[in-house]
This record gives structure tokens, C-alpha cells and sequence, in this order.
């Protein structure tokens, strides 16, 4: 018997690259004979990612238009698709799979419209509250979407929506029986409120600025500590700033964010989807500051749809050197509104997310 075989296809970004990936696993899990082949953008970070994740992957010559119209990279654009689409088409016929999945990127434009145009059942995974164009464009022609925000309908026919979520990372549930092993691998102390600031593995500028200007000003008296993920670029100078100051524990990546999740009372982020989805999923109480250099301003779109539920706290990066500190203090010093925004953001987590795709992904090639 030949195996069920499943082409997926995103990337671009890890917010499209984990989705994917969390599904291949999962339906790796319900199939003991399944041929899954993932279709990427050549040059980015989906053609490292998905082999160390244990899948196969083929490249298409295929970027988006840049954001300005004289951009002479923009003449290429027409040519790349064309060719993307002819590759398609015979990557298409080579797998013969009996289902195709995109969770957005460049690659999944032509993929998945080939293969709906050859009869290919499609589902389509849409991360963020403000669907991108290729979503928008492959709506039309693929059997299902799967989104991660009420409403949707606004910008797909409500017979194709599934609610399910975006898929997260397991492991970092928040346990409390960790909490002994977090304070540890930290450095930092069980007396002491903890803030949790990230802004990705490279870091966020505009974050790092209003931090460093708040710490830098910060009461020694202030019953309160800070683990600072700074990303690469920043943390050389942050370390020599705040150099033996030990309520600021400054790390340019955290590889074990389930502690860091565990141990802290309030988290600073970016909001980027599957960020988001992450801290649904753990329920602390967060201050968002979305990243302005987004396509189609997701972040802000993402950081509204929780801040609308009382589910988060929201400041605009351009604001964020003016008032972060403010917030910071006054979450900090109310409890009450710590456990209202925790217990909001942790009514919008939907964790078995790869799996309710998974068996939807069954649902649809069984009705074909």
C-alpha cells in the first residue's frame, strides 16, 4: 500500500515555519506510513529549518514584491512566479500528494494554487488576525481554513473557517514544579517580582531602548527583577550598562524559555503570532509593543485582538521609551489587574491546535 503523502508549504519567518512543522508532526503521530515533503523559498530560513526538523524540502526561486514600486527587484518578480509555478506543477505531479497545506510565505502562493487548479484538496493555515495576500488569494480555491482569531469571516467565506488555533511549543506549559529549577538556572531570587523581557533571538530595538532608559533610572530599593533577553546585536552593551547590577539578569538568547515562562510575573514582548499564541498558552500577564516593519502591520493587528478582550496590555513602538516604565510599575504594583489579564489571555489558548488541523487534514482528503 503507497503511503499517504502530504506536501506543506511555508515560511519566510518562524511564524510560518513552526505552524507547519507542528503539523507535519502531528500527522506524522496519526500515520505510521506517511510521505511528507515541505516546499520552501530559496534563501530563507524554512530551506535550514525544516531538514533539522527531519523533513525534506524543495526550493522555489520565489520572493514577494518589495515595498517600493521603483525597486528594480520588482522587475524579477513576474519571471519567478512563472517559473515557481512551472515548478510547482511538476513537483505536483512527481509527489501526486492527496493533500496540500500552506501556512503562508512566499512558496505556498504558486504551490497551493497549482494544486488546487489540479484538483488537489488544499487547507490553508492563517496565523495572524489580519490574513496576508497570499491567504487572501488561495481562499478562493482551497477546501479549508484554519485561523486562530474569531471573526475571520471578514475575510473568508465562513463555511471554509475552522477556529483552531496556532500551533505551540509543548514544552513551554507552564509548571510550577519548575519553579524551584527556574530560580536556579536564572540566578535570581524567590522574594522578588519577576519581568520577563524578549523581543526575539536578534532582539528588538525600540524595546532594548526603553528598557535600558527605565532600568537605568530604576530605584535600587524596587523590589523587583528583570530577565532580559537582549538578542545578539545589544548585548554587549547592555552587559557593560548594567554590569553588577544583580536584579538584571542580561542573556542574549534564553534556550530554555519554559522557564523563563515559569518564574515570571510579567512579560514584555513583540507580537508576532505564534508569540502570541505561546503566551495564550501560558497565561501570564503582557505588555505588547507589535513591531511596526510587518507586512500589513499583523503585529498591531495581533496585539489589538487581545488588548479588545482585556487579555493584554498594548503600547505602540513608538510610545514604548515614554511609557513602558510607567506600566511596568503599575502592573508590578497591581495585582488585580495582573490576575485579570492573566486569566483573560488564558481563555484564548487552544492547545491541542497541530492536532485539531491534523484531523481536519483527515476530514478532507476522506471527503474527496
Amino acid at each position: 500500500m503507497e503511503p499517504f503523502k502530504v506536501i506543506i508549504s511555508g515560511g519566510g519567518t518562524g511564524g510560518h515555519i513552526f505552524p507547519a512543522v507542528a503539523i507535519a508532526n502531528a500527522l506524522k503521530a496519526k500515520f505510521s506510513d506517511i510521505d511528507i515533503l515541505f516546499v520552501g523559498a530559496k534563501g530563507k530560513m524554512e530551506m535550514q529549518k525544516v531538514p533539522a526538523a527531519g523533513y525534506p524540502i524543495i526550493g522555489l526561486n520565489i520572493s514577494g514584491l518589495h515595498r517600493s514600486l521603483y525597486d528594480l527587484r520588482n522587475i524579477l518578480f513576474p519571471f519567478k512566479l512563472i517559473s515557481s509555478i512551472i515548478k510547482s506543477f511538476w513537483i505536483v505531479i512527481k509527489h501526486n500528494p492527496k493533500v496540500v497545506i500552506g501556512t503562508g510565505g512566499f512558496a505556498s502562493g504558486p504551490l497551493l494554487f497549482v494544486a488546487s487548479k489540479m484538483g488537489v484538496p488544499a487547507l490553508i493555515q492563517e496565523q495572524n488576525s489580519y490574513p496576508g495576500i497570499t491567504n487572501k488569494l488561495l481562499s478562493k480555491s482551497c477546501q479549508k481554513i484554519c485561523v486562530a482569531y474569531e471573526n475571520m469571516n471578514r475575510f473568508f467565506p465562513q463555511d471554509k473557517l475552522l477556529l483552531s488555533g496556532n500551533p505551540v511549543r509543548q514544552d513551554l506549559v507552564v509548571k510550577e514544579d519548575s519553579k524551584q529549577e527556574a530560580l536556579e538556572f536564572f540566578g535570581i531570587s524567590k522574594k522578588m517580582s519577576t519581568v520577563l523581557v524578549i523581543g526575539g533571538s536578534l532582539g528588538a530595538r525600540t524595546i532594548n531602548k526603553a528598557m535600558s532608559n527605565y532600568l537605568a533610572s530604576l530605584p535600587k530599593d524596587q523590589n523587583v527583577q528583570f530577565i532580559w533577553q537582549t538578542g545578539t546585536a545589544y548585548f554587549d552593551l547592555a552587559s557593560k550598562q548594567f554590569d553588577g547590577n544583580d536584579k538584571i539578569k542580561i542573556m542574549s538568547f534564553i534556550s530554555r524559555m519554559d522557564l523563563a515562562y515559569t518564574v515570571a510575573d510579567l512579560v514584555i514582548s513583540r507580537a508576532g503570532a505564534s508569540t502570541i499564541s505561546e503566551l495564550c498558552l501560558i497565561g501570564k500577564p503582557v505588555i505588547l509593543i507589535p513591531s511596526p516593519n510587518v507586512a500589513e502591520d499583523h503585529q498591531t493587528k495581533n496585539a489589538m485582538a487581545l488588548s479588545e478582550k482585556d487579555a493584554a496590555c498594548v503600547i505602540k513602538d513608538k510610545d514604548a521609551d515614554e511609557h513602558l516604565g510607567n506600566i511596568i510599575n503599575e502592573l508590578i504594583a497591581d495585582d488585580y489587574k495582573r490576575n485579570v489579564l492573566s486569566k483573560n489571555i488564558l481563555k484564548l489558548a487552544m492547545p491541542n491546535s497541530a492536532e485539531l488541523i491534523a484531523d481536519e487534514i483527515l476530514k478532507l482528503v476522506n471527503e474527496e
